[in-house]
């Protein structure tokens, strides 16, 4: 059995990575741009998808004020793994909702989809829904359908969110995941999109994925971050 997927492991690992990310939050210098199209979004309630690649998961929370912003959940993988992640974030104030597309079992993995939209569109009534739409398994920065299709039907404002922190740790994982380091530069670059009338799916994934890319760049480039050539 693989160790993070004991428990006991699980619970004390993620307690201490969630303290370890608020106290790098803490004590990280912030730059934030274009945060005017966020305030207006968190002014107004309701539902909104907060959207980032997958390898800045860890750096996420500190773009999401929860004193401020609408109460927000998590889109997260039904594995075990996912599991790990899931305690990490809600220690974080982000509760978690568990769905997958990447599960072996193909009617574990449509059950577990199924679900996952309706509890995702529930959620999008009343808050945020936090999502990575290259996870849980890649390929990285290349986004999945589910994402347009929950703004598609829930008629959400979408939030694209470019983290970024200098220095970090960056993992040699699928995703090429990047762990804060404290006493850095932070940047948090945000964009605004909504599903468009009479809009192909095809074509706003492109386009979300391009501006995406490019949030995320940019708030690379306020902390001197290297762009990952993996």
């Amino acid at each position: 059995m693989r160790p993070l997927r004991n428990p006991l492991i699980q619970k004390t690992v993620a307690w201490l990575l969630s303290q370890w990310m608020a106290f790098c939050y803490a004590t990280l210098r912030w730059q934030r741009e274009n945060e005017g199209v966020a305030e207006e979004v968190w002014d107004q309630g309701g539902g909104v998808l907060a959207v980032f690649w997958h390898s800045r998961i860890a750096l996420s929370p500190a773009s999401w004020p929860l004193e401020r912003a609408q109460p927000t959940k998590a889109l997260i993988s039904l594995s075990p793994d996912g599991q790990f992640i899931t305690r990490a974030m809600a220690r974080l104030g982000f509760p978690a909702i568990r769905g997958s597309s990447a599960n072996k079992d193909k009617r574990q993995q449509a059950k577990g989809g199924t679900q996952a939209l309706r509890d995702g569109l529930r959620q999008l009534k009343t808050g945020g829904l936090a999502i990575t739409p290259d996870g849980p398994r890649g390929p990285a920065n290349v986004m999945a359908p589910g994402l347009p299709t929950l703004a598609r039907m829930s008629g959400a404002p979408v939030l694209l969110i470019g983290v970024s922190c200098n220095p970090a740790i960056r993992l040699n994982s699928w995703d090429r995941a990047v762990l804060p380091l404290p006493f850095g530069k932070g940047a948090v670059v945000w964009d605004r999109v909504d599903w468009p009338e009479d809009g192909d799916m095809e074509e706003v994934t492109a386009d979300w994925t391009d501006r995406l890319n490019a949030v995320e760049a940019r708030a690379d480039r306020l902390t001197g971050l290297s762009r990952d050539p993996a």
